[in-house]
């Protein structure tokens, strides 16, 4: 078989550089279009990466305000960060997960410690790979806790990921469609998404009335979920994204949870917070749920841990679940759960968080930021509503009337910021944007947190250029 070896210096053998015409045919041919979102007619190639920028083939810099999914916390390339997997690579860069190795151990001990200061609850960590991985093990814990209840309360929005059990807790049927059930389906509640709630009501009125809709649930044993002679529910867990992710970064009221948990307490239900998402500040806190004065059960975490990096995802527990009395070896296992090069960046992370004020300077960049969008909303109809809370931010694209969803220009608006023909002093740039949203017409923001004031302003002019083109298109 030919592999196109050529020589690229004196020495060294290897293949040969393609052209991007060459490798979109070869990618057309041989690539599964399911493992990437595809949805572009022509996704770009980027050859180059640093800080808040990615760049293509012409060095043309593309201001990324999704940051892979919230993954990318540091900034691309982050140089602390990296220099970690570095020395990783060159001590200990494999062992199998039937032994110990420090980073595991002392970034466990970091993560659950943490826990302990902000919740008063002892726990442990389980580490995985992926974030639909540490929910699949997170499913397995509650069930093996609540003697095998299979059924879980989970919001309409929510999204916990696309393996088979993780795709039944999330409200999206088009995760699930191809593939029928593999485990219970959730039973999804409503989140108090007040943009598109009950007009009249204030945030925090709507937010009572779900946790009152969500309580009737248990008035009466004929309601199907609450038998009042045993005093037990049918129900394990409930599994919340304190902020909704792909639902479109929606913000509940402050009062939300904490009303929410005093039903759940009474009904002996689990509270199951995925912060895959929106963990390690990007609300301003390590945990978005810590803005809401709530304890979690169990905690699922992932992504920015490791800045995407080496891939890394874990649970923490109470430790009621998780002792090992109760969740013994064997339990739940992955080959590359805990690796060192995920654990070794983890910690690193972990303690460059503990020399930094981060919640103080991620709040105030997200406020800087959500008052740039507010302004762009009073120039531009075609932006419905904002709001955020940390550097998670939405910006809803809507119609003239302000409230009906437009998907089709959102959509639009990606593919003509992807050009990078958009100006700013002079210089060409593109922007990285994502969707999300129950109507997929919301502009998910999650901004490299190191991202300056500079770099802000910057986003906000190429966004008030790509609001405009939409107009006149």
């Amino acid at each position: 078989m030919n592999f196109n070896l050529a020589i690229k210096e004196p020495g060294a053998v290897g293949l040969a550089p393609r052209d991007e015409d060459e490798l979109r045919r070869l990618e057309q041919a041989y690539c599964s279009h399911g493992d990437t979102v595809h949805y572009a007619t022509q996704p770009p190639f980027f050859e180059f990466c640093e800080g808040s920028y990615l760049y293509d083939s012409r060095g043309t810099p593309f201001l990324d305000l999704q940051m892979w999914y919230s993954a990318v916390n540091f900034g691309y390339r982050n140089p602390r960060l990296n220099a970690a997997a570095h020395r990783q690579l060159d001590t200990l860069p494999q062992v199998a997960s039937q032994y110990l190795h420090r980073e595991k151990v002392e970034l466990a001990a970091l993560i659950a410690q943490d826990a302990e200061r902000k919740f008063g609850l002892k726990g442990r960590v389980h580490f995985n790979v992926g974030g639909s991985q540490a929910i699949e093990d997170s499913l397995k814990l509650v069930r093996n806790y609540t003697g095998g209840k299979s059924l879980m309360f989970a919001f309409e929005g929510g999204y916990h990921g696309r393996t088979l059990g993780a795709s039944a807790i999330t409200s999206s049927y088009r995760y699930r469609r191809r593939y029928g059930h593999f485990s219970d389906r959730a039973h999804f509640v409503e989140f108090p998404y007040h943009f598109r709630g009950p007009k009249g009501m204030t945030k925090e009125e709507y937010g009572q009335l779900c946790v009152q809709k969500f309580a009737r649930l248990f008035e009466s044993e004929y309601n199907g979920l609450w038998d009042p002679k045993a005093g037990k529910s049918e129900f394990a867990a409930f599994y919340v994204e304190a902020i909704q992710g792909t639902g479109g970064y929606v913000v509940p009221p402050m009062n939300f949870f904490s009303d929410l948990k005093k039903v759940l307490d009474e009904h002996g239900i689990l509270l199951v917070v995925d912060e895959i998402q929106m963990g390690v500040y990007r609300t301003g806190k390590m945990w978005a749920i810590e803005h809401f004065g709530v304890k979690p059960d169990v905690l699922v975490f992932g992504k920015a841990i490791t800045n995407g990096l080496n891939p890394l995802s874990g649970i923490w527990a109470r430790e009621e679940l998780i002792h090992p009395d109760m969740f013994p070896p064997g339990s739940t296992h992955s080959t590359f759960a805990s690796n060192p090069m995920g654990t070794a960046v983890a910690l690193e992370a972990m303690k460059m968080l503990e020399e930094e004020d981060f919640g103080a300077s991620v709040m105030e960049k997200g406020a800087y930021f959500l008052d740039g969008l507010k302004e762009l909303q009073k120039l531009h109809p075609v932006v419905g509503d904002v709001d955020g809370l940390g550097l998670a931010l939405r910006v809803e694209v809507c119609r003239e009337d302000g409230y009906t969803p437009d998907k089709a220009t959102l959509d639009w608006m990606c593919d003509e910021a992807m050009k990078g023909d958009l100006d700013a002093g002079g210089e060409k740039y593109g922007l990285v944007l994502d969707v999300g949203g129950y109507h997929k017409n919301v502009i998910t923001l999650a901004p490299n947190l190191l991202i300056t004031r500079r770099e802000i302003d910057l986003a906000l002019t190429l966004l008030d250029q790509l609001f405009a083109r939409a107009a006149s298109r």
